[in-house]
């Protein structure tokens, strides 16, 4: 199994991934390996280990309800307890594991509910810093565009080779830089953490149907191209079929009902869009047919986000504890649902 060199922990002190014989995940790496993963650079101690059982479970090789103690990770990272327990405890803190009284840290389970939430604030969010294109395009870290782009190409190939493992984390750092360069760090930051949980509930899902080549989105470097052009409109667009391509595959991999999707009917509305999340034309069959397989037939979508409907709550974890919208008396969705 391959090791990365952790900076600053040692003369030959290496961090190892959950591939190690005894817990549960056969052939995972971590970063750094031959897979593709990033390398961890990071100086602290706490952030690696974070940041490494984070993509574990992004990718669906820490799965939810797996269970686990301080020592067992200090143990398995060469590590003492103090960075171990800090960096779980910073996993807690964010909702990305359960702590349990004598029991260790627990990976908890998303539903069908909690990705439609994720997916509604993230829609609104991603839709509002594309919006603002046309009014802080100058304040924009331009500057960042090549390392997007090269972001795009990483994730695209990982995308169309089938590589899971290694999409995890090329996608969650594409999204990550283009937010970045939309100049709004909390933003970012938050749009980081619920790609985190969608890739925690979507990752077991993309496992248990086999081979991935051609299924997953990858119009990246597409997205790059309206940016840099500052092409409002093709950005949205682009945005919005891959919301309606991401949200459809998954229910139809979920089983679960389209109905569901209280946001849909918003993002399908423009009737002179194409087919949401299919390559044009001279990319080929191949992909259409991959994408046949598992994606349910889909509508037409177009740049609707702007009437995405807010939220139901402010997600629990490091943004603050769950805060419910009130509801009408006559027991009607509230405005906006």
């Amino acid at each position: 199994m391959p090791e990365s060199s952790m900076s600053g922990s040692g003369p030959g002190r290496t961090l190892q991934g959950f591939g190690v014989p005894g817990f549960g995940l056969p052939g995972a790496g971590l970063a750094g390996g031959p897979d593709g993963r990033a390398a961890i650079k990071r100086n602290s101690l706490r952030e690696q280990i974070a940041e490494a059982l984070r993509e574990e479970m992004m990718a669906g090789r820490l799965p939810a309800g797996r269970n686990f103690t301080v020592k067992e990770i200090a143990d398995l990272y060469g590590v003492s307890a103090t960075p171990a327990r800090e960096a779980l405890v910073d996993l807690a803190a964010q909702g990305l594991l359960r702590a349990e009284h004598h029991r260790g840290f627990t990976v908890p389970e998303f539903g069908w509910a909690d990705f439609l939430e994720i997916f509604e604030a993230r829609t609104l969010l991603t839709d509002s810093a594309i919006r603002q294109l046309l009014v802080r395009a100058p304040g924009y870290d331009w500057g960042r565009l090549p390392s997007l782009r090269r972001r795009a190409v990483a994730a695209t190939q990982a995308s169309r080779a089938g590589q899971l493992d290694v999409l995890v984390g090329c996608d969650l750092r594409f999204w990550q830089e283009a937010a970045a360069l939309l100049g709004n760090a909390r933003i970012a930051e938050y749009l980081g953490w619920l790609r985190v949980q969608s890739w925690m509930f979507a990752a077991p899902y993309l496992r248990a149907a086999g081979d991935l080549g051609g299924v997953c989105w990858d119009r990246h470097g597409e997205l790059v191209d309206r940016i840099e052009e500052r092409d409002v409109t093709g950005a949205q667009r682009v945005v919005n079929e891959y919301n309606v391509f991401t949200v459809e595959l998954l229910a139809r991999l979920t089983g679960q009902p389209l109905e569901s999707v209280s946001v849909l009917a918003l993002l399908r509305d423009a009737p002179d869009a194409g087919p949401p999340g299919l390559p044009p034309a001279s990319a080929g069959s191949e992909r259409d047919e991959r994408v046949e397989r598992v994606e349910p037939s889909v509508g037409r979508a177009g740049p609707g986000l702007g009437r995405v409907p807010q939220p139901r709550f402010v997600p629990p974890g490091r943004f603050g504890r769950p805060l419910r919208l009130p509801q009408p008396e006559n027991g009607e969705p509230a405005p906006g649902r």
